[in-house]
């Protein structure tokens, strides 16, 4: 029997579409609420110089297309202002925002790979996201594209830096499963160039973030021309990294990230006197003056050295280190702080790799869909190829016009 379309039936049509499309809207924004709200509650105890809350919710970002698998819906996320000058964001890892702004599948593909989906499961999950856009993806087909991206990556590898400066850099390692149960590190070292643009400089596969492993980053960088030793880098306390920098480019200044600082020496502290030994360590890094900022670090130090002598013994060992960025541009301050540019680009990783680890343990997720089925092989050309694309939105640093002074 055929069924003639009537103008009834094609307004119906309309009509039920749009009622779904309104409650996909609708369920996205209910779900980016959730996550806004978990993320304001991490910072709930940040204050700002008068006292008050210092990370809350401001308004929305411009609106935008999200293709999914009943066509492109345009959905708000919101945005967060913080107070504070530490610079953090709201980035929904439902619409990350590097990734959602494009439709090339390409970009889509590695972001899902790392996230635990299967080559096998790659289909079923575009078709969801894109529709009609992910047919003929077969397990072939990914495997051609992760060959495609492998040989991508050697080629960056071998690029070369012989015309390149880079007056900063952030260093630091990222640890994800693999397939055989151990934790593999990538060594990611970004930098930010003489025009202000910060860029990925060195991408490497790493063992516990190790001084070798580091070393050898560092010196196929200079394999591939770049002469000039960065004037300061950023990074974490335990890495590797600085002994290698000290052998390869002696000359640069180390800055201790204030992030990873503050977790340890809050470690050292019982629950019920972190809020108030946070901030008095905020008070040390967003001080207004390198002098101001040693008289913060004083009174610090003063008020918990009787008790709690192994937080101020963690505190005062990096002090040096801890306040290297006062002798850069005011403007490049809330940059130099932390780690924050490596950091913010693998967010969206790392919270689905706790969430799937969690859900796991208490038996709700198959094996396959932990981040562990990314072989070894196969995850630095994936992580190469998030961070590609991760970079192409990524803002050059305030004051940038300064960095001539950087000498």
């Amino acid at each position: 029997m055929i069924k003639l379309k009537t103008p009834e039936s094609e307004s119906f049509g309309d009509a039920l579409s749009e009622l779904v499309r309104q409650g996909a809207r609708q369920i996205i924004a209910t779900a980016v609420e959730v996550e806004l709200q978990a993320f304001l509650a991490q910072y709930q105890d940040l204050k700002d110089d008068q006292g008050r809350q210092a990370v809350v919710r401001n308004g929305y970002l411009p609106q935008r297309a999200v293709t999914t698998g009943i066509g492109a819906l345009e959905v708000r996320v919101p945005k967060v202002r913080d107070r504070s000058g530490q610079g953090i964001k709201f980035n929904s890892s439902l619409l990350p925002p590097y990734l959602k702004r494009s439709r090339s599948v390409e970009e889509l593909l590695p972001w899902l790979y790392l996230k635990g989906i299967s080559t096998g499961d790659f289909s079923e999950a575009l078709t969801s996201l894109v529709g009609a856009e992910a047919t003929g993806l077969s397990a072939n087909t990914i495997s051609r594209l992760k060959a495609k991206w492998t040989a991508e990556h050697d080629q960056w590898q071998h690029r070369s830096l012989k015309s390149k400066r880079y007056v900063y850099v952030w260093a630091d390692g990222i640890y994800f499963n693999i397939r055989d149960g151990d934790r593999q590190c990538i060594l990611v070292l970004i930098g930010v160039s003489q025009t202000g643009q910060k860029e990925l400089l060195g991408l490497e596969m790493g063992l516990r973030e190790s001084e070798l492993n580091w070393k050898t980053l560092l010196l196929r960088l200079q394999d591939q021309g770049l002469a000039d030793a960065p004037e300061l880098a950023i990074g974490d306390g335990a890495l590797g990294f600085w002994s290698a920098l000290s052998q390869v480019f002696p000359s640069t200044k180390v800055q201790r990230c204030w992030v990873h600082k503050t977790a340890n020496v809050l470690n050292y502290l019982p629950k019920s006197q972190q809020p108030q030994a946070k901030a008095g360590l905020q008070e040390i890094y967003n001080a207004a003056t390198k002098a101001t900022a040693d008289v913060a670090f004083e009174r610090f130090i003063n008020s918990y050295k009787a008790k709690y002598s192994k937080a101020v013994e963690c505190l005062s060992k990096d002090r040096q280190k801890l306040l290297a960025f006062y002798e850069f541009p005011a403007e490049h301050w809330l940059h130099l702080r932390t780690t924050n540019p490596i950091e913010s680009t693998f967010a969206t990783v790392r919270l689905r790799t706790k969430k799937t680890r969690a859900e796991g343990d208490r038996g709700k997720l198959p094996p396959a869909h932990f981040l562990g089925c990314v072989s070894c092989a196969s995850i630095l050309s994936l992580v190469f190829k998030l961070l590609q694309s991760a970079q192409k939105r990524w803002l050059r640093i305030r004051g940038f016009d300064h960095l001539g002074s950087c000498n």
